[in-house]
């Protein structure tokens, strides 16, 4: 009998092609192929969870980009939110699709910076369970009040009122950055207030509107047209430098409260295991979306700076950043749950 497999070739021809594979030296009609291959995805629908609620500042966000990434890409983006867990369901979902390039994780630092130190265990391993794809942009977070329920018009102020009236006062954050930002503040100013956990930031708005929470400390995406509207006051926001959106309210730091810079940031995954080339196709069409002038005006108008990266810069943002991530949680205080 001929040594023949089912396609007609003989095999010890499929194993000179395997071993010169192995060395990166396939014979250019396969070199072809495998481009070809890379050059037609993605040949379906992308689906990109994420792990806020609609209407959220990181669910604004991700529609935003998913908009333009259909533009660059030539295919639907179906936007999948799995609330919950300061992100951890979306992620979770998206690790147990492991090697399928179409599924999508849209993400803030907390799935794989931060929960890793707010969380006793995680159903999913930041670097093992996915594959690096692109950062997004970075965003800043404010300390909002009801103008009408409090009349602190600084965070001096609004220490000194804390201080005056212990027990009465509670803050809403609805995602880690947020809950990071609430222990720090309380830490380092000498406060005491009851952290109130929500889902995603919406409902802690809500709750802050009727009257039901003193502070939050919001996403820039959701707190900028409420200030703008004067539904809501700007105290000071997270970060070391003032918001391009929000030039009038200084940071945390020159309102007092000393060594206090904290900034969030998002970035896209896929699941562990993807075709190589199907993540650099990924990552080319994640850097074009974001050279995009209009995204980039949009999402710098609600408080977010656009930025973009390569997998290998995304990997190493997130080994220094869950290091930073793990003394600020430290700083705030924060028991894992």
């Amino acid at each position: 009998m001929n040594d023949f497999n089912r396609a007609g070739f003989p095999r010890r021809h499929l194993l000179g092609l395997a071993a010169a594979a192995s060395v990166g030296m396939l014979p250019p009609i396969i070199a072809r192929a495998q481009a070809a291959r890379a050059g037609d995805w993605p040949d379906k629908p992308l689906h990109m969870f994420v792990g806020y609620g609609a209407g959220s500042g990181i669910d604004n966000a991700a529609r935003q980009f998913a908009r333009q990434l259909e533009v660059v890409s030539g295919q639907p983006v179906i936007v999948d939110n799995r609330a919950g867990a300061l992100g951890n369901l979306a992620a979770q979902a998206v690790a147990a699709a492991k090697g399928n390039p179409n599924t999508l994780l849209f993400t803030p630092n907390s799935t794989h910076a931060a929960n890793i130190h707010l969380f006793k265990k995680l159903p999913f391993d930041p670097v093992k369970d996915f594959t690096p794809v692109s950062s997004i942009l970075t965003l800043g977070f404010v300390l909002v009040c009801d103008p009408k329920a409090v009349e602190a018009t600084t965070v001096q102020q609004l220490v000194a009122a804390i201080k005056r009236e212990p027990g009465r006062w509670a803050y809403g954050t609805g995602n880690a950055t947020g809950l990071v930002a609430g222990a720090m503040f309380t830490t380092q100013t000498g406060t005491e207030m009851l952290a109130v956990p929500y889902k995603s930031v919406p409902p802690a708005m809500n709750d802050l509107l009727g009257g039901r929470v003193q502070l939050v400390f919001a996403d820039a995406t959701l707190a900028i047209p409420l200030v703008r509207a004067g539904r809501l006051r700007a105290l000071a926001v997270t970060g070391s430098r003032r918001m391009t959106a929000l030039p009038q309210v200084p940071t945390m730091m020159e309102s007092g409260v000393p060594n206090y810079d904290l900034t969030g940031w998002f970035a896209v995954f896929q699941p562990a295991g993807v075709p190589p080339e199907h993540n650099a196709k990924l990552a080319t069409l994640v850097q074009r979306a974001m050279r995009d002038p209009a995204l980039i005006e949009s999402l710098r108008s609600i408080g977010c700076e656009p930025e973009s990266s390569n997998p290998d810069e995304l990997a190493r943002r997130v080994a220094t950043d869950t290091e930073r991530w793990g003394k600020l949680v430290k700083i705030a205080g924060i028991t894992p749950e």
